[in-house]
């Protein structure tokens, strides 16, 4: 089953890579680095169309909220602090904040939409997201292209001792959450 899933993503691995990067990104970014650093993948066009990908969906989600602000105001209740949050953060530091909200947990795909409900010119919004798109791959896939090795040796461990890397994984990622949760609710 495991060698089917890997052939499957050998296969398909940059429209996949491509569809991941507009949903969520970076673990679809270290798998690339990773089949880059086997020799599945290229590594410069793996980089291309992981930023096109991440451009693409935050170029959506930008739009969503230029074209439907009263949608977003009567769909997305319970994201209203973040939303405020969003629109004190790029009224506070301009630019930037659109260059690095790829990297603000819990808050990417809400920048782009409450920056989109803004009168923000579209043209700067689309360069400066394309620019930090493709920082943002290039950034995620060297690194996990570098490290591929020692990358590999955890996955080999993890699915040796898998008993312990699931309870192991599943608390890593219930503190993250935890507290990332708390610092978004500040």
């Amino acid at each position: 089953m495991t060698d089917l899933l890997i052939g499957f993503l050998k296969e398909y691995s940059y429209p996949i890579l491509f569809l991941w990067s507009i949903l969520e990104g970076e673990t679809g970014l270290i798998m690339a680095g990773i089949f880059s650093h086997t020799g599945d993948m290229n590594i410069w066009l793996s980089i291309f169309v992981a930023g096109l990908g991440g451009f693409t969906g935050d170029t959506i989600y930008f739009f969503i909220g230029r074209w439907n602000r009263k949608y977003v105001y009567r769909k997305f209740t319970t994201q209203r602090r973040k939303f405020a949050l969003a629109h004190l953060l790029l009224k506070k530091y301009g630019w930037p904040i659109i260059f690095i909200q790829r990297y603000l947990y819990g808050m990417r795909t809400v920048i782009p939409i409450a920056i989109g409900m803004t009168r923000y010119s579209t043209t700067k919004f689309l360069i400066i997201n394309f620019l930090s798109s493709i920082v943002w791959s290039s950034i995620t896939i060297i690194l996990a292209w570098y490290f591929g090795e020692e990358i590999l040796k955890l996955i080999h461990l993890a699915k040796q001792y898998w008993y312990l890397a699931l309870p192991f994984g599943a608390l890593m990622a219930g503190g993250i959450y935890y507290y990332f949760h708390k610092v978004t609710q500040k």
